[in-house]
């Protein structure tokens, strides 16, 4: 197959769209320094909304400009991917930081995170990120995403001991989510993207064992984590693109889990009700690309081969021969193409500059427009 024709595909009038971006972007030094004196009371609540309010306005300025169809707030406005959502649901707050042991291409490297406890029954009682999606709506002429934690994020991670019964939690996880789904259509929100990063670290058995902490049966985890996210997003209507992304753990250029996605591919690929897949392909560690031979026909892959932990930028080359690669597997009509993982995880961000950031997604759209004729 030649990836740079355009006979086998079809242009994409909704998301995901060939040129993609998994949402999180790096803060700037003058934001950063703004959520500290925040923080300390030199400057007001106020003050730092503004700052933020420029900041997204100027990152979606440049998101339009390199073509992306696509455009994030950058999530300028959390401290991390999953926290400031979680604590947000009635029930739930921070439980303070743990040093985890996390990997780069030089060995160990020990990190705080944050984590979540839940202290009473869970609720929702306003939408979660709705003053931001609608700035954010105010500010592009693309379509804007929203990302969001998955709830195995709270189940997986977080402390759970409120809750005796396990079905109970997941019951009431399911109300919450629904709610916000809900919530978020009403005021506009035609693309959501889920962030389950539990899926493919489940898919490392070493990974697998740590999770007997949280459940007596870790190995059938992906299953269970793949209803409740099914049931959680069973009443969203058609107007609403629901991607899921998964990865193996993104901070500070660092990773927690190895290993392809074999063990977890066909309930995950193949039962996921959702209507995209972003998925981690940057380097060997992801393995190789036959599990995609589990996605039906009616479901896009977005392949995340940049990489978004350092500065070197892909071949564009190599890029098309990958997609090529991934082509074997299944249709390159059900094929887009995105970084690993976002350029910010948490307000500290990846090792590499904005620009270096920009240059890369701006390779994603000129490989996109090359290998599918747009991006």
């Amino acid at each position: 197959m030649n990836t740079s024709s355009t006979s086998e595909t079809r242009p994409r009038h909704r998301p995901p769209f060939r040129a993609e971006h998994v949402g999180s972007l790096l803060r700037s030094k003058e934001l950063l320094k703004a959520r500290e004196q925040a923080a300390s009371g030199a400057i007001t609540l106020k003050q730092l909304r503004a700052l933020e309010d420029s900041e997204i306005a100027r990152s979606v300025k440049r998101q339009e400009e390199i073509g992306l169809k696509v455009v994030t707030d950058g999530e300028m406005r959390r401290t991390s991917w999953h926290m400031d959502f979680l604590c947000e649901i009635d029930g739930v707050e921070n439980a303070g930081t743990q040093v985890r042991s996390f990997e780069n291409e030089t060995g160990p490297v020990r990190n705080e995170i944050t984590f979540p406890r839940i202290t009473g029954n869970l609720s929702l009682s306003q939408t979660i990120f709705g003053h931001a999606f609608t700035f954010l709506q105010g500010v592009t002429t693309v379509t804007p995403k929203l990302s969001i934690p998955a709830p195995s994020i709270l189940h997986g991670l977080g402390d759970t001991e409120f809750y005796d019964d396990e079905d109970q939690l997941f019951d009431d996880l399911i109300t919450v989510y629904r709610a916000q789904i809900r919530k978020l259509e009403e005021i506009g929100c035609t693309y959501l993207q889920i962030d389950d990063t539990m899926l493919a670290m489940l898919a490392d058995s070493s990974y697998v064992e740590k999770m007997r902490r949280v459940s007596s049966a870790p190995e059938k985890l992906a299953l269970r984590y793949v209803d409740l996210l099914n049931r959680c997003i069973a009443e969203r209507s058609d107007k609403l693109t629901v991607c899921v992304h998964t990865c193996r753990g993104n901070h500070r250029s660092a990773w927690t889990a190895s290993g392809g996605y074999d063990p977890i591919a066909e309930a995950t690929f193949s039962e996921l009700q959702v209507d995209g897949l972003f998925l981690e392909f940057d380097d060997a560690r992801s393995g190789s690309f036959e599990p995609l031979r589990y996605v039906p026909k009616d479901k896009h892959i977005v392949l995340g081969l940049l990489t978004s932990k350092k500065a070197e930028l892909e071949e564009p080359q190599a890029l098309a021969r990958r997609i090529d690669e991934a082509a074997r597997f299944i249709d390159l009509d059900q094929l887009c193409l995105s970084p690993q993982c976002g350029f910010a995880s948490t307000s500290q961000g990846n090792l590499l500059t904005e620009d270096d950031q920009f240059a890369k997604l701006r390779l994603i759209v000129e490989t996109a427009e090359t290998v599918w004729g747009e991006a």
